[in-house]
């Protein structure tokens, strides 16, 4: 298997889940007793929370551009950046290395189009939602996505940073997210987009409204697939 390295942190509870999806992918695709060859840094979110500024993008760019290279250094033969909205500074992260980096909007774009998923609603942090760097991603896989629901941003920004990366599940989040999916369901939304690592630990991913795309996930197993595919 080819060796993954993890640019993690982003928090630790989504870089734990894909170190399960990970161990578990590669056990079923080949033996009970097999593990995932990964490299893992753990960056300190504390540092790359709250980012507003460009000059404060330069500086995330620069970590995890710094953090790419490590991982390359120690043997990595392909990266994942795992956090969606610090997809943000993909392509620089991608152009410090010579491994490559596996984004994550590409890979949910593909499964959607591989489900036959035509059309969305997308739900994550304020900048996945309502920024070009994720969005156009998606669209480039055939996916007609809804307007970003600005009048849930600050809420669901409050539930992600404030609870969900702290490792906190309350009732009253799962009821938040059960509301909005059924409303873009309303609306007119064929699928959902959980485009924030951590989401999946208030969303039923397989008993929902509507089939739920869920990119920590997604992101998981297209790392499978490259660490097991022949060369």
């Amino acid at each position: 298997m080819r060796t993954l390295g993890l640019i993690g942190g982003m928090s630790w509870v989504s870089t734990r889940d894909y170190y399960e999806h990970l161990n578990r992918g590669v056990r079923r695709r080949t033996t009970a007793m097999a593990s995932a060859p990964l490299l893992i840094e753990s960056l300190d979110f504390s540092r790359l929370w709250g980012l507003v500024d460009q000059a404060d993008w330069d500086r995330a760019a620069g970590t995890l551009g710094d953090s790419a290279r490590r991982l390359e250094a120690a043997g990595a033969q392909g990266l994942l950046i795992c956090a969606n909205s610090m997809h943000k500074v993909h392509d620089r992260v991608a152009a410090a290395v010579n491994v490559p980096v596996f984004h994550i909007a590409d890979c949910v774009g593909a499964a959607m189009q591989a489900a036959g998923a035509t059309n969305a609603a997308l739900i994550g942090t304020r900048n996945v939602m309502t920024e070009r760097f994720y969005r156009e991603r998606l669209v480039a896989h055939d996916i007609d996505l809804m307007p970003p629901d600005l009048a849930m941003a600050d809420e669901i920004d409050r539930i992600i940073y404030e609870e969900l990366m702290r490792g906190k599940v309350t009732r009253e989040a799962e009821r938040t997210l059960k509301t909005w999916i059924t409303r873009k369901q309303q609306d007119g939304a064929g699928a959902i987009v959980l485009a924030c690592t951590e989401l999946a630990m208030i969303v039923d991913i397989d008993a929902n409204v509507l089939p739920v795309f869920d990119s920590t996930r997604i992101h998981a197993a297209a790392a499978v697939e490259w660490m097991l595919a022949e060369d």
